[in-house]
């Protein structure tokens, strides 16, 4: 007969690690992309400037996000938790997507494509709007089991956007009218469009961001888990990124 395992003994004692050597390679990769971009939008602009932007914040947030999820799936550690993960990922997806639909599209009013990127900056333009917003979409779908979120979380991601509303409405008003990029984006430009149609902009890409928040939520739910195979020879509970 086999003795029953002492309470004091620890799981991985038992159940060797799962390591995941695929995710791990993927989201270094990943973060990768994120740190050059970051890296050449630093080294080619004002290296004071550069962090004001949302940009340059969420990917930053979703390096270190990914970093150590990498860490954790190549050693076979548990994984993050979905809160942060999912966090870092609406986050990103809101840098796409308000890259793609409003800052770089002419008839929305609010463009900031003015004379075409090339070289360096064309590259890091590149992997900060849309490597690592498509790239954070296949980790999610392809690499992170459902069923980790929850509906709350939708409201407390957004606490992270309206902190930088606030920071950057306050920055602009205490810089001189003169100020390069006093506001980071259009639809912040206070001095352009007024308090008022400022709030009412904000306002709305507020509800369009907590949407989002909340179908990816409700996503999470519903999406079927794409690791089942690897599963059957490991069981793991369903989580963030593993």
């Amino acid at each position: 007969m086999i003795a029953p395992s002492s309470p004091g003994v620890p799981a991985a004692a038992v159940v060797p690690p799962h390591r995941r050597p695929y995710a791990a390679v993927f989201r270094a990769l990943l973060c990768a992309a994120a740190v050059t971009g970051i890296v050449i939008d630093t080294a080619l602009g004002d290296p004071l400037r550069v962090p004001v932007y949302f940009t340059i914040q969420s990917n930053a947030l979703l390096a270190l996000v990914l970093g150590w999820s990498a860490q954790r799936a190549w050693t076979g550690r548990p994984a993050l938790s979905p809160r942060l993960t999912g966090g870092a990922f609406l986050f990103i997806a809101i840098t796409g997507l308000v890259y793609h639909l409003i800052l770089a599209n002419d008839s929305s009013g609010f463009s900031m494509t003015g004379d075409a990127l090339t070289g360096p900056r064309a590259v890091s333009n590149q992997l900060l709007h849309t490597v690592t917003p498509l790239g954070a979409a296949l980790d999610w779908f392809l690499l992170t089991a459902p069923g980790g979120l929850r509906f709350r979380y939708a409201a407390q991601w957004l606490l992270y956007p309206a902190a930088y509303l606030a920071f950057a409405l306050i920055r602009g008003a205490l810089l001189a009218p003169a100020a390069e990029a006093r506001y980071p984006y259009p639809f912040l430009d206070v001095a352009a469009h007024g308090y008022a149609s400022t709030a009412t902009t904000a306002l709305v890409l507020g509800l369009a961001f907590y949407a989002l928040a909340l179908g990816l939520v409700a996503l999470d739910r519903v999406r079927p888990d794409l690791r089942r195979r690897e599963n059957r020879i490991s069981r793991e509970r369903a989580g963030g990124l593993k």
